[in-house]
């Protein structure tokens, strides 16, 4: 009887232990998405509201990384993992973010700052929702997150492919945003139950290599949110906050 209730004791304080490393990798996801924000944020209105920087970003070479950096980062990001380094990881991320920031520019000369902070209030409030029921549905997102990660690359495609041959359709930008907000609606809480998912299995049967794979994994995640939630929020900011 003593043994058992020790195991008891045991098993009881590994589910707690669990439960508060969960809760503290979680905030350190969210935290890092969202100071990563804020450096788009700060770049993008730096940029936005000088015409001289807007040129160089624009008008030069830079554009193109501006444009593809992004892409770029990711595609090493999903092929190299295992062997990247957290700091490597780390620039990676903040590169990301500060690329973004730079591509960015454009909707504080094409938006008001009240058409701006309406769309990100829209997509603060619909990104909570998502992700918190990402975090606690029972349902196994993994199917359908697959089929939008294939979504999202066939829209990055479409884009570059529109963008390649100088499509210009109203009809096509429409359904391009439709598609993108979906997407990556689907995909916030995909992500969310993902992060949470890889946590408690690294937790549960990982070895002494765990910290650095959830260290890596948490960095992985921010970004993987962060992507999502700027996705929804420029594709909210040209449906809805548009005038033309």
């Amino acid at each position: 009887m003593a043994e058992f209730e020790t195991m008891q004791t045991s098993t009881g304080a590994r589910t707690a232990a669990i439960d508060e490393g969960l809760r503290a990798h979680m905030n350190k996801v969210y935290g890092l998405m969202s100071a990563a924000m804020v450096v788009t944020a700060a770049i993008a209105y730096a940029i936005g509201n000088s015409a001289y920087a807007l040129s160089i970003v624009f008008n030069t070479p830079l554009f193109y990384a501006v444009v593809f950096g992004p892409l770029a980062l990711v595609l090493v990001l999903n092929f190299s993992f295992s062997r990247l380094s957290v700091p490597v990881l780390n620039g990676i991320f903040w590169g990301y973010a500060a690329l973004t920031g730079a591509s960015l520019a454009s909707i504080f000369v094409l938006f008001n700052l009240g058409q701006i902070a309406s769309a990100f209030m829209i997509t603060a409030v619909a990104f909570l929702g998502l992700s918190l029921f990402g975090y606690t549905t029972k349902r196994d997102l993994g199917p359908i997150g697959a089929f939008l990660i294939m979504g999202a690359w066939g829209l990055v495609a479409l884009g570059l492919g529109i963008w390649i041959f100088g499509i210009q359709s109203e009809a096509m930008f429409l359904t391009i945003n439709v598609l993108a907000l979906v997407i990556f609606a689907g995909l916030t809480a995909f992500y969310t139950q993902s992060i949470k998912n890889e946590y408690l299995h690294a937790r549960t049967h990982g070895g002494p290599e765990a910290e650095v794979y959830l260290e890596k994994a948490a960095i992985v995640g921010a970004l993987s949110l962060y992507i999502s939630f700027i996705a929804m929020f420029r594709s909210i900011l040209y449906l809805f906050m548009s005038n033309d």
